[in-house]
């Protein structure tokens, strides 16, 4: 069983995998309560299933980028954790988790994320073999550097504002993918997590940080 826990922004996710199915999800927006919200919610999600911490055989967790505040409150909560029960842990970027239930296709595919203050976290994915590889390292940018960037027909896919998606239309190269399609579902973050928890794939605690774009400036 596999616990994934996604803080990365104002929308916090949990899920409970056993490899097969997800056995409870739950995903939601926060205002700013991550530290408060966090550990109740998965408790409910143990007391739903009939489960406890001790059916657990490893953690999952999303990386970033996101906020800086965000990120560090599940990463210590997972890593909290792993140190007391002896459980491995895997750590996720978390647009990965977003490209992951994208269907495959031959366009780019960008996934965004909030950064805050009008910015966008930006990460570029292509296409290969079953699933979707990161190409080049995230970087920050707008809605509107993106869209006036995009040169060839591309897949866009995130956590965007009415604003921003009206703006990302604009350029008739975009596709953007649904909001349903686009929401950073715990589920996969879990499933992405138990396939590396199969092969070995753990992170070391001591090493294990959350992924900021803009040292010493919070985002």
């Amino acid at each position: 069983m596999l616990l994934a826990v996604d803080t990365s922004t104002p929308q916090i996710g949990v899920a409970l995998y056993d490899g097969a199915r997800v056995l409870a999800e739950h995903l939601w927006v926060s205002q700013s309560r991550h530290t408060v919200e966090l550990a109740p919610m998965v408790e409910k999600m143990f007391q739903q299933t009939g489960l406890t911490v001790s059916d657990l055989s490893g953690l999952g967790v999303a990386l970033g980028p996101g906020s800086f505040t965000s990120l560090r409150v599940g990463l210590s909560f997972v890593k909290g954790l792993a140190i007391s029960r002896t459980l491995p842990l895997i750590g996720i970027s978390t647009l990965e988790v977003i490209a992951a239930p994208v269907a495959l296709d031959k366009r780019p595919l960008a996934c965004l994320l909030p950064a805050g203050r009008g910015r966008l976290a930006v990460g570029w994915f292509q296409a290969e073999g079953n699933g979707w590889r990161a190409m080049g390292s995230p970087y920050i940018s707008s809605a509107e550097e993106v869209s006036v960037s995009i040169k060839e027909p591309t897949l866009i896919a995130g956590d965007l504002t009415i604003a921003e998606r009206s703006l990302l239309q604009n350029n008739p190269l975009i596709q953007l993918v649904s909001p349903a399609l686009s929401t950073r579902r715990p589920g996969v973050l879990a499933e992405l997590a138990w396939q590396r928890l199969q092969t070995g794939q753990t992170n070391p605690l001591h090493s294990l940080a959350p992924l900021y774009l803009h040292i010493g400036e919070p985002i």
